[in-house]
């Protein structure tokens, strides 16, 4: 018997594939309640970055060999990638795990699941982060029925999507974002910031280059036509270390010079102070609807993408707090809609004590209701629906 175990229970391995960073703090944060609960009688295996690592995880490869952006860049690497999902089903099928724990990826975590499925089918399957079924590609729901026993969901209304839809059964666990409202609501002096002049506005052009690149040309000249429109405001960007050299590039020719800050502190500093936001729709829209900030979205992507967009796309929105709150309170401009003559007076219109601002905050006062688990947290309710799809064993 291993050191530490109990001699009554047997030790369950969980098998866990997460390759981007946001499935790798999911990961991590499952990792770290599964091993509070069952103590030295579980053990990990498979894929993760950092945060998973640092819960005991040793990766099977680096997940940065799938940082990979845009359809040639995925088409040169198809070998590899094809590889890696044969090395992680083998894996899979040589740890014989009590479950198997796919996190987010789908376009990779899914092939995977099913080849385990097909090859090993007494291995149950979870998969944490719901894939955007709801938005488009619906025909996904019931298909994962032959893969997946059990979602969890992220936002609250993916469980109703699903039965609707005819896939597994799902679960909403809640969204770690909010669990963190806490640190994006602004104390009694930031709010004073927010309320005071100049107004400051946040700009969020995207995290990876390929948006930053399709996004920035429009936002440099909002702020210069908001400027010349006579109105005063401190602009203040956001981003992150891998962006940052083409972020400043982008803007050294812009009339309104914004604050540049790098890292989580200051960008979450920037938005307990901001009256609005002009931001690339994706998550970042729940975080600012989660610390109160009215914002005008949108999206300009190729033109190849765009019209597998509309195509595929079935959602009454792009914006996740228009989804949650279910009616559109947040605009969205998409493609040749991304430009100044657009994005400024609806910037405008959101800056003061407009009908369109307050209907944005009073929705945005929704989201606790909404979006509550109670005293659990996300990894909680998680590691309760994993626990209970852990394959029965005898001590």
């Amino acid at each position: 018997m291993t050191a530490g175990t109990s001699p009554s229970r047997p030790v369950r391995t969980v098998f866990l594939v997460a390759t981007e960073e946001s499935g790798d703090r999911l990961g991590a944060s499952l990792m770290k309640t599964l091993r509070q609960r069952l103590g030295a009688d579980v053990r990990f295996q498979g894929v993760g970055g950092g945060g998973m690592e640092r819960e005991g995880l040793v990766s099977l490869f680096p997940i940065t060999d799938l940082s990979i952006m845009g359809v040639a860049a995925v088409a040169r690497q198809l070998p590899m990638i094809l590889r890696r999902i044969r090395e992680t089903t083998a894996a899979v099928i040589a740890a014989s795990p009590d479950t198997l724990v796919i996190i987010d990826s789908p376009d990779f975590t899914h092939r995977v699941a099913r080849r385990v499925r097909k090859r090993a089918p007494s291995i149950p399957i979870i998969d944490y982060v719901s894939p955007t079924v709801w938005a488009w590609r619906p025909g996904r729901a019931r298909a994962m029925r032959g893969y997946v026993d059990h979602v969890l969901a992220l936002l609250p209304f993916e469980p109703d999507a699903h039965r609707r839809l005819g896939g597994p059964p799902c679960t909403y666990v809640g969204h770690p974002l909010f669990q963190e409202r806490a640190v994006l609501r602004p104390s009694a002096a930031e709010a004073a910031r927010r309320a005071a002049h100049p107004p400051v506005i946040v700009v969020l052009p995207g995290s990876r280059r390929s948006e930053v690149r399709h996004m920035i040309g429009a936002i440099g000249k909002t702020l210069d036509r908001l400027h010349t429109m006579g109105i005063e405001f401190e602009p203040v960007l956001p981003t992150l270390p891998h962006v940052h050299g083409l972020v400043l590039e982008a803007v050294r020719g812009w009339t309104v010079k914004p604050r540049i800050v790098v890292g989580e502190d200051d960008r979450r500093a920037a938005f307990r102070m901001a009256r609005a936001a002009l931001a690339k729709s994706g998550t970042v829209t729940l975080e600012l609807a989660i610390a109160g900030v009215p914002m005008v979205t949108g999206y300009a992507a190729t033109a190849i993408e765009a019209f597998v967009a509309r195509q595929l796309v079935k959602a009454f929105s792009a914006i996740l707090p228009n989804l949650i709150v279910g009616e559109a309170v947040i605009p969205e401009y998409m493609q040749s809609l991304w430009a100044p003559e657009h994005l400024a007076p609806a910037l405008r219109d959101i800056l003061g004590d407009t009908p369109l601002r307050q209907r944005q905050i009073e929705a945005f006062a929704r989201l606790d209701e909404i979006m509550s688990t109670g005293v659990q947290s996300p990894s909680e309710r998680a590691a309760d629906i994993v626990i209970a799809h852990l394959r029965t064993k005898t001590p």
